[in-house]
């Protein structure tokens, strides 16, 4: 018997949200667009034709009463408004702006009494399936070294509050080093893959990130070492940046991935 498809939101249509709208209107069975949410319909109506007549624009804060996901690409200002909205609906919650989850923990344990859940795509990491099953074990040290264009990492916070310049760098510059939690804190629009690996591990105080700002590489890239009981692993990823430099082109696939594994009859990996 066919399963009524499930149905998407998509809060906001930047360079990941309009890729997952445009590849969910492709077609992929067990999945469909439902509703959307965007400052500029116009803009948005250029970008996918179908917005504004047959797929609904509406609030942020709306699109539970509709769908059964919403799948968050918001700035991180926004990120506690709707949040908010699908928990308290007991609707799954997909956040692409993971760091903010570190900043409003209260809706994990919200999310336990109203029965929603929330889903943390991989994003633009590899290897967390190996990462979450090292940590059913002891993991001991887990580090993230990650690498950026410099114009990917202009106008952090971390950056702005201490004054320095990745402006015209002839050479690497290491703008960071410290826990996961201080890094998404820091550079909400950078390191959301930092806040990820934490959760999947040993938590976000006890990982260690580095951030580098690096003239040398054209590419996002991210190497993750893990030292546990059971095995020491590393992964390096190369990430090609998306017209958003902070977020690679894999980031919505990820996202589509892990959509299709919610409806799909075979799913392989933890």
């Amino acid at each position: 018997m066919a399963r009524e498809s499930l149905k998407i939101g998509i809060a906001g249509l930047g360079a990941v949200g309009l890729d997952v709208a445009r590849r969910i209107e492709a077609g992929i069975p067990g999945l469909a667009l439902a509703a959307i949410s965007v400052r500029d319909v116009e803009k948005a109506r250029r970008n996918l034709p179908q917005i504004g007549t047959r797929i609904p624009v509406l609030a942020a804060d709306a699109l539970a009463q509709s769908c059964d996901v919403v799948v968050e690409c918001l700035p991180p200002a926004m990120f506690r408004n709707v949040a908010s909205s699908v928990i308290e609906a007991a609707k799954i919650f997909m956040p692409l702006s993971v760091g903010q989850l570190l900043e409003n923990w209260d809706f994990v344990a919200r999310a336990k009494e109203t029965g929603a859940r929330i889903l943390v795509p991989t994003g633009a990491l590899i290897g967390l399936d190996a990462v979450r099953a090292a940590a059913e074990g002891t993991i001991r040290s887990v580090t993230i070294i990650t690498r950026k264009p410099p114009n990917g990492l202009e106008g952090a916070p971390y950056l702005l509050e201490r004054g320095i310049s990745v402006v015209g760098l002839k050479a690497p510059l290491k703008v960071f080093d410290g826990t996961a939690r201080e890094g998404a804190r820091g550079f909400p629009a950078n390191v959301n893959v930092a806040a990820a690996l934490s959760l999947a591990g040993i938590g976000p105080d006890r990982t260690r990130l580095e951030i580098w700002a690096d003239p040398g590489v054209d590419r996002n890239t991210h190497r993750i070492d893990v030292d546990a009981d059971t095995a020491r692993f590393s992964m390096s990823i190369e990430n090609v940046p998306s017209e958003n430099p902070r977020t690679g082109r894999i980031v919505p696939l990820s996202t589509i991935a892990m959509l299709r594994g919610l409806v799909s009859e075979l799913k392989v990996g933890t």
